[in-house]
């Protein structure tokens, strides 16, 4: 199999072991494995992919050199917002949930019903939470504060109220007492 002299194998190795993406790296390693001479079905089971998908890479590699190796741009779904409408729902989001919302603290079920309302979008739960990711936000947050929460009568109502339940009593150490019934050493029988 050809490949193009884009680096030599010590090269090959050298930009092996500096790629933190996984793919890459298995995809150069493929690379470096047919400049060394090795045939495709032999590459294909030291970096676990097929001979097939070993020479496609390979002639990505001649064509493109080690760019042609990372994935592709514009694969996968395209996101149903465009690009104002996700920035408007970033900032949405960012400015907090409104009194007409009712709740302190948005959640995947009020950003749901925000996308039904202001996007005419009906997403699933799941799909709120991958949007959210794209978007940079995070779901999960700390407990929420309310707004109307005032610290000055967390304090007093911390002053104010009784202790926790009492401490249970430490159990006292054993008596040495002999209850149940009493068995031979290395026997199950019961001892007459």
């Amino acid at each position: 199999m050809h490949v193009e002299a884009h680096h030599t194998a010590a090269e090959l190795a050298a930009r092996i072991r500096s790629e933190s993406r996984a793919k890459v790296v298995r995809r150069l390693t493929a690379v470096r494995l047919a400049l060394l001479g090795h045939r495709p079905e032999d590459i294909a089971t030291q970096v676990v992919l097929s001979a097939r998908q070993v020479r496609t890479w390979v002639a990505r590699y001649n064509a493109a050199g080690p760019d042609g190796l990372a994935d592709a741009a514009g694969r996968g779904r395209k996101s149903p917002l465009d690009a104002d409408a996700r920035t408007r729902l970033a900032d949405r989001l960012r400015a907090g949930p409104t009194p007409a919302d009712g709740v302190c603290t948005l959640r995947g079920e009020d950003i749901r019903r925000i996308l039904k309302a202001e996007f005419g979008l009906v997403r699933s739960l799941s799909a709120v939470y991958h949007l959210l990711h794209a978007l940079g936000f995070e779901p999960l947050r700390p407990r929420p504060r309310h707004p109307r929460a005032s610290a000055e009568a967390q304090a007093a109502f911390q002053k104010s109220c009784p202790p926790g339940s009492p401490r249970p009593r430490r159990p006292a150490p054993g008596s040495g007492s002999r209850c149940g019934s009493r068995t031979r050493p290395g026997s199950a029988r019961r001892v007459p």
